[in-house]
């Protein structure tokens, strides 16, 4: 059976149960046909012999009744509208719907749509007290908000809480529907794309002094939130752990945060901030939020690149595009800095950077471009065993003459090979490798002699 199945029964069973209670809501409020009592004599399905993702969620965080309705009915219009229907009932003295039901209705689909209201009035009616309990499943420090499961849309700060939409995020959503997990893509609201590679940590060539911080990366996602939560000393350093990555295009840097990525299992997500900048003038906070908050519940790598285009050198603030962009600066240091994860920052040039802003990176690590022995070896590990160099290439030659970047390397070979295949040969020529030179040359705005 699979997680979609398990799912669906699971769920079938709560929306059974969230039935009869809103219809018992009905009989106590508006018929007084029923006691207030009876709302907790009717209990939500046992689960302790179901595995689902949607059963083991509620029974990771031990939910109680409340919970569970409220989670139920956030999920309801995703899944079951019609359940809502009877919420669409008017109040005949006013001709008005029942304040009391809370929620939004759309016009345009004629769905209601549940508000933290709803929820409450489900669960407490007019209870004041039993109210004022229930607004405690809605703070920022319950694991509803905390893990990212609830959505709370609430267009205004000046409308009451109660007002708020009530939704499944879209990470749990697609959970509990196709049980698989939600990676969020590239859009105008969501500024960051999953990068990931199919390479190794052998086909990453750099200096043994990159190494080295590599290994310092490596042992804070293995060892470090055991050492803020089992120790002392934990208390003792800042959350997360900040890195700054320099060098000139091609040299590894996003090859560096994929690897580091896919080798501790994390989910490394690339923010290109010129594009931030430029085209999200105005909404930058709003949507590197969101990039924020999901990466907070999901242990994501945020990978930053272009880091220039906020934390360069800036003269006197001469425009609009200026100050927002120092506001750009302060808010993603404010997230940065309480970010309890790994941040890469990435520039082509270190010089470029405000020498202000380095004190607050735990690391800098600057890759170089590969000196004649690391240019020998890319030229030899960067080309498969499927293809073969001409007898007459001379590769020692090669990495002592050209001065070039491990992507300039491997575009060469692409070149080279996508030649050898239309000759059917598999041979890597010395006139293709001239010729794929010339053309990385040239978009460096460089001769070849």
């Amino acid at each position: 059976m699979t997680l979609k199945c398990f799912n669906a029964k699971t769920i079938a069973k709560e929306l059974d149960w969230f039935q009869e209670l809103i219809l018992l809501r009905g009989k106590i409020t508006f018929e007084q046909s029923s006691e207030e009592e009876e709302i907790l004599r009717i209990k939500p399905p046992l689960l302790e012999n179901t595995e689902s993702p949607y059963a083991n969620l509620i029974k990771k965080h031990t939910m109680g009744s409340e919970e569970r309705l409220v989670l139920i009915l956030a999920l309801i219009p995703h899944i079951k509208p019609a359940l809502l229907d009877l919420l669409h009932t008017k109040n005949r003295l006013y001709d008005i719907p029942f304040t009391e039901f809370g929620g939004i209705k759309l016009d345009k689909h004629k769905a209601y749509l549940p508000t933290i209201e709803t929820a409450i009035f489900i669960l407490a009616g007019d209870d004041l007290e039993k109210r004022f309990e229930l607004l405690s499943l809605f703070n920022k420090d319950h694991f509803f908000q905390r893990e990212g499961i609830l959505s709370l849309d609430n267009s205004s700060a000046k409308e009451p809480l109660l007002y708020s939409l009530l939704s499944v995020s879209q990470e749990y959503l697609s959970l509990f529907i196709t049980g698989e997990t939600f990676r969020p893509d590239f859009s105008d609201h969501f500024p960051a794309k999953r990068i990931y590679t199919y390479q190794e940590w052998g086909d990453l060539i750099v200096t043994d002094h990159i190494k080295q911080g590599l290994d310092e990366i490596k042992d804070y996602l293995k060892y470090g939130k055991k050492l803020k939560n089992e120790y002392q000393f934990g208390k003792k350093i800042k959350p997360g752990f900040k890195v700054l990555f320099t060098g000139p295009p091609g040299t590894g840097k996003t090859l560096t945060a994929s690897l580091l990525g896919k080798s501790c299992q994390m989910d490394v997500y690339r923010v290109d901030l010129s594009m931030v900048v430029s085209k999200y003038i105005g909404e930058t906070e709003k949507n590197l939020s969101r990039v924020f908050d999901i990466a907070e519940t999901k242990d994501w790598i945020l990978f930053f690149d272009e880091a220039d285009a906020l934390f360069g050198k800036r003269s006197i603030t001469s425009d609009a595009h200026d100050r927002y962009a120092n506001q750009g600066v302060s808010f993603l240091l404010q997230r940065m800095e309480a970010f309890d994860g790994l941040v890469i920052l990435c520039s082509n040039f270190k010089k470029n950077i405000d020498e202000a802003f380095f004190r607050r990176f735990q690391l800098v690590l600057d890759f170089e471009l590969p000196d004649a022995h690391h240019r020998y070896i890319l030229w030899n590990t960067s080309k498969t065993n499927e293809f073969h160099y001409d007898t007459e290439i001379d590769i020692e030659f090669l990495a002592e003459q050209h001065e070039l970047s491990a992507a300039s390397i491997v575009n060469i070979l692409h070149y080279s090979i996508l030649k050898s295949l239309r000759r059917n040969d598999k041979i890597i020529k010395i006139k293709d490798i001239n010729a794929g030179l010339r053309i990385e040359k040239i978009k460096e705005g460089k001769s070849i002699v």
